[in-house]
């Protein structure tokens, strides 16, 4: 109420803070990205140079390379190390750059109030990523967050940002997502794995689950600056909702790091097992499990989008935008008959995807989509934009309703 007569109590007057949120909510506060920025590193790399920078595993080339790049349609990622394979980048760096890229003469790195950050890749197990991304930047206490995990990992931080503005808790707030996935796809870290396969008689080529991926990931950096009031000058993106839904209770560990899986599908943390074992099973390298993905990614999504269509009473035929992340072209055609199958069409003409130029960048793929369409002069005051980033990891989504103001 406006007035504020239910905040009296036997003649008292409720705390100062509690006044001021049901203030700012009678405002009917909204929420604005007003820029957005992308950071990557070196050159474009194209197919025919990827084995340069990550090399040959036991200098035998791969036999599912051609097939895996026919499938995702990938023509040029990024790299963060030379063809030494010296690192030129980390994930700190590029998240640095990406923040700088933001800022303008009207707003200034040391003006953030708030710095949250996603990644599946970070540095360092501890510090957390936004405590050394903001060490880096070397501007005044504020407040930070992390967020880890994988694809929605940024989501999750997004979704931090979003509600701490909501709340009226900050004027501003920086989100960005960092990934280096180079250093994990170079040969020299399937070495003795497929060695110890040899010694065991076996075929020396690493597992379908681990190369699948070295052909599609990328490294790169994106952010977005959010603020409780549009950009005075150009376009601002007004958030009207942010949902993300797990369905961890259905479904096993599909794509992970760190750990084996068993049979059981449960998974046996790298703390439980022996420095040897580490490297006989390249415990560290990235894996997922190709079956449980097709048979669950694009379903589980339709039906979360199908019960949004209800909650937020939208019809998915108003949007003019669909930024979906994609690991693969593969999945496109996979996604349109889900939405069908749901009565959700959304004509190709709407869809907007830059995965054959910039890879797979796990948590930066959808802020990086986000600017490329920011940036492009195509928004126009009142479009609608649907993002959609899935993560397979243990299959969670999020959906992004964005209005152009």
């Amino acid at each position: 109420t406006s007035d504020l007569s239910c905040c009296k109590k036997k003649d008292k007057v409720l705390p100062g803070h509690i006044i001021k949120i049901i203030k700012y909510y009678s405002m009917d506060p909204k929420v604005y990205i007003t820029r957005v920025s992308k950071f990557f590193p070196n050159k474009p790399v194209s197919n025919e140079e990827m084995e340069d920078y990550l090399g040959e595993i036991k200098g035998l080339k791969s036999r599912s390379k051609s097939l895996i790049l026919y499938n995702n349609k990938i023509k040029t990622r990024y790299y963060a190390i030379d063809k030494e394979g010296r690192s030129t980048h980390s994930v700190t760096d590029m998240a640095v750059e990406a923040i700088k890229n933001l800022c303008t003469q009207d707003f200034e790195t040391n003006d953030i109030e708030l710095l949250t950050c996603g990644s599946a890749s970070p540095d360092l197990l501890m510090p957390a990523m936004s405590l050394m991304v903001h060490g880096r930047l070397g501007i005044k206490p504020i407040d930070a967050m992390t967020a880890t995990g994988s694809c929605n990992s940024s989501m999750w931080a997004l979704n931090y940002a979003w509600m701490s503005l909501m709340l009226g808790k900050y004027s501003n707030a920086v989100c960005v997502a960092s990934e280096k996935f180079s250093n994990w796809m170079q040969s020299k870290n399937f070495e003795e794995e497929s060695k110890h396969l040899e010694e065991l008689g076996k075929n020396p080529f690493i597992a379908f689950e681990k190369d699948f991926l070295r052909w599609m990931l990328s490294d790169g950096a994106s952010a977005v600056l959010l603020q409780n009031k549009p950009a005075v000058n150009g376009i601002s993106l007004a958030i009207e909702w942010l949902e993300i839904k797990s369905f961890a209770n259905e479904i096993e560990t599909c794509m992970y790091a760190g750990g084996i899986k068993e049979e059981s599908g449960e998974i046996t943390s790298w703390h439980d097992l022996t420095p040897a074992q580490w490297l006989e099973t390249s415990v560290f390298s990235l894996r997922q499990d190709t079956k449980l993905l097709q048979e669950n990614i694009t379903r589980l999504g339709g039906i979360f989008l199908k019960e949004l269509t209800g909650k937020h009473n939208f019809n998915v035929s108003d949007i003019d935008f669909f930024l979906p992340h994609l690991s693969s072209y593969f999945f496109k055609s996979r996604i349109q008959d889900s939405l069908k199958d749901n009565g959700m069409n959304i004509p190709d003409e709407k869809w907007f995807v830059n995965l054959d130029k910039i890879g797979n960048i796990a948590s930066a793929s959808g802020f990086a989509m986000l600017e490329e369409l920011f940036c492009s002069g195509r928004l126009k005051k009142g479009n609608r934009i649907l993002m959609m980033i899935p993560e397979i990891a243990r299959f969670s989504y999020t959906y992004l309703k964005l209005t152009v103001v």
